[in-house]
């Protein structure tokens, strides 16, 4: 039996991967962004493949009744929702002091709260027609220390904690849930200079730059292969690729070392960044939503 798939995020980079992967698994993918025309988009290619099938919906993940929504119609439609994928998210990097609240705000409410509206919405339903599997992305930044990007990496330990504590609760009740840690992964995200209604930093203009100055990206298409293999295997965590599972042994057997290396990498972030003009931190806050 082909499965019911909500895929949040999957306009782009890990969730427009996700997409595919689950279409051409036979699935029935909601492709749902915040970027209607890409979800279409997503889902028109997918529909022309004559794989699975898609539709496209325009959903925040910041509004809650929203996504519940969603989940109620789709569960409502075919009778089942079969797997919820909790991808989307946003990235902003840059130092603590550069930040404001509203950056805080912002990753905290896609990256965290967009989460906990989609587990909201389909756990109960899973809950109550005995299966399911919650999908949650979180981040290699969820595992080990992430400096220069500390509301992302807070709000991904966050997703790996809610996601392992909740997997020893759903069990019994027949429901699966999977916490998706990749590592650097080539995406859209690397190119954002963040939110455009928020000042951006030093480190948000050269993500891409610094990232790949000192490491290789690892596809989409093959995390997203990863992700439906820890599926059916029933993963708690997909940690890939193979430099993130060794970056995470690291972190367990040697912390100590780990966090020399995370200063290291700092100091040489700083001097990349070093005629980069600093853009102080505010002391507001923007609305949230």
């Amino acid at each position: 039996m082909n499965r019911i798939v909500i895929v949040t995020g999957g306009a782009s980079g890990i969730g427009r991967s996700l997409c595919r992967a689950f279409a051409a698994a036979g699935d029935h993918v909601v492709v749902a962004d915040l970027d209607r025309v890409g979800a279409e988009r997503v889902a028109a290619e997918l529909t022309a493949a004559r794989a699975g099938s898609a539709v496209a919906a325009a959903l925040d993940v910041r509004d809650a009744p929203a996504v519940a929504a969603l989940v109620t119609a789709t569960h409502q439609r075919h009778g089942r929702l079969d797997v919820m994928v909790n991808n989307a998210g946003i990235g902003v990097g840059g130092e603590v002091e550069e930040l404001t609240v509203a950056h805080w705000d912002r990753v905290i409410d896609v990256n965290l709260r967009g989460v906990v509206h989609g587990v909201a919405a389909a756990y109960p339903l899973m809950v109550a027609q005995g299966f399911g599997h919650l999908v949650n992305t979180a981040s290699l930044a969820g595992l080990v220390p992430a400096p220069l990007l500390a509301p992302y990496a807070a709000t991904k330990h966050a997703v790996v904690g809610l996601s392992l504590s909740l997997r020893a609760e759903a069990a019994a009740h027949g429901v699966k849930v999977t916490a998706v840690c990749p590592g650097f992964t080539d995406t859209p995200i690397l190119d954002s200079a963040g939110p455009a209604d928020l000042p951006p930093t030093r480190l948000s203009s050269t993500a891409r730059q610094t990232v790949t100055a000192s490491m290789a990206l690892y596809s989409p298409d093959a995390l997203a292969g990863d992700v439906l293999r820890g599926i059916e295997r029933n993963r708690a965590l997909v940690v890939a690729p193979r430099s993130a599972r060794v970056a995470w042994r690291l972190q367990r057997l040697a912390p100590s070392l780990v966090a020399r290396e995370a200063a290291r990498q700092v100091a040489r972030v700083r001097r990349q960044l070093a005629g980069a003009p600093r853009v102080p931190a505010g002391p507001g806050s923007s609305p949230r939503g």
